[in-house]
């Protein structure tokens, strides 16, 4: 099992003129961090105009200064919005070849829509028709990737000339594609088109043992790729601080969390948002009702070195690909953080490493398997489109 962290860039009210910078610093030093201490993946989102929340409006440069501060880390979009009318596939396309690039080939390719009116409708995508947009904006930015030239395309949301994007990205046919789910049937639709799954719902070890074996029969027996090679991946977020004080770690998790999950839903149900004006953090903490409890809590990656090697087992034990490590969230401290991904990589992390490399090979025989299968469903039209790259992800 592998290991990343995702960067969901909160910052509460109040700010002040350096909140932006130090926000970024920060992220920066994070992932330098994780890096020498043995993490696999840092994931960066991308979400518009939700103030506190979210302030990850451009992915793309994050990722592009961390790959300038770090050697080994997957450099990982999770995600990016390919409806056409927040991100033109052409400049996606350009985008992801130019990080690959510059990484040394350590680049991965997520995709998804956004979610709440603010966002959506900030770029007028409609949300009844933004699934649509997200994967006919995927398909064309991939087909760039990988034709030489690219024949053009005449679809229902965008439309694209032939042309020859340059350059091209270095892993071959294109880098790891993935797609975010945040339901079973996102994570079927997920395993349908070969993209790995970056599931977003908190869920327990024991709820997630029966997504991961739906996707895996989906993916293997179902399977007509979007892109040129099949991405067989299940990774799953979860709230995450490693502290030797449970009592810390735990209170430091409820307001930090909490704040997450109501600013979530201030977003997406039940708030009233007014640019510029509304204070989240005010409402969040001034409201008598815990978004998350003790229990939530405690079924998460949050507490002392062995209950975070006990519940990962879990993960590994039901088939999880990847945990993914949800940071810079609420108010906690750059030092808590810090801490926490310095005490799990010296106490909890080498078991699994070793692991990991002893399935080495079970693992590439299965990648095989599945993508012999699924390539061999992909409409001939498609695979002649691809027939000049390499039939293979061109990584591990």
């Amino acid at each position: 099992m592998k290991f990343g962290g995702i960067h969901l860039m909160q910052v509460p009210r109040p700010w002040t003129a350096e909140s932006g910078r130090t926000l970024l610093n920060n992220a920066l030093d994070i992932v330098e961090l994780s890096d020498q201490c043995g993490f696999d993946y840092v994931w960066a989102t991308e979400h518009h105009f939700l103030e506190e929340y979210s302030h990850a409006s451009a992915p793309e440069i994050f990722l592009a200064a961390a790959s300038q501060r770090t050697k080994n880390l997957r450099l990982a979009h999770g995600i990016i919005q390919t409806p056409p009318q927040i991100n033109h596939p052409a400049r996606v396309a350009e985008r992801i070849a130019a990080l690959d690039l510059i990484s040394n080939g350590r680049c991965e390719f997520g995709m998804g829509s956004g979610a709440t009116t603010t966002e959506l409708g900030g770029f007028l995508v409609p949300q009844e028709e933004k699934k649509a947009m997200q994967i006919e904006g995927m398909r064309v930015a991939v087909r760039m990737l990988v034709e030489d030239p690219f024949t053009g395309f005449d679809g229902q949301y965008v439309k694209v000339p032939p042309r020859n994007l340059v350059p091209k990205p270095l892993q071959k046919p294109h880098p790891p594609l993935w797609m975010a789910c945040s339901r079973r049937e996102s994570i079927l639709d997920a395993a349908r088109l070969g993209l790995g799954a970056l599931t977003f719902s908190f869920v327990s070890p024991a709820e997630a043992r029966q997504w991961v074996t739906d996707y895996y029969a989906t993916i293997e027996n179902e399977c007509e790729p979007l892109g040129y090679a099949v991405n067989p991946n299940f990774a799953i977020a979860t709230p995450f601080l490693c502290d030797n004080d449970e009592k810390r770690a735990t209170a430091a998790a409820i307001e930090n969390y909490g704040f997450f999950v109501y600013a979530l839903g201030h977003y997406s149900f039940f708030g009233e948002h007014r640019p510029g004006k509304t204070d989240i953090w005010n409402e969040y903490t001034t409201n008598p009702k815990e978004p998350v409890s003790p229990e939530f809590v405690a079924q998460a990656c949050v507490g002392a070195p062995q209950k975070l090697r006990h519940t990962l087992r879990e993960y590994e034990d039901a088939g999880i690909d990847q945990v993914i490590a949800v940071r810079q969230v609420g108010r906690l401290s750059l030092d808590h953080q810090c801490d926490s991904i310095r005490l799990f990589s010296k106490e909890v992390l080498p078991e699994f490493k070793e692991r990991e490399m002893a399935s080495a090979r079970r693992r590439a025989e299965r990648r095989a398997r599945i993508s012999e299968k699924a390539m061999a469903r992909k409409p001939k039209t498609e695979q002649s489109w691809g027939e000049a790259v390499i039939p293979s992800a061109g990584r591990h």
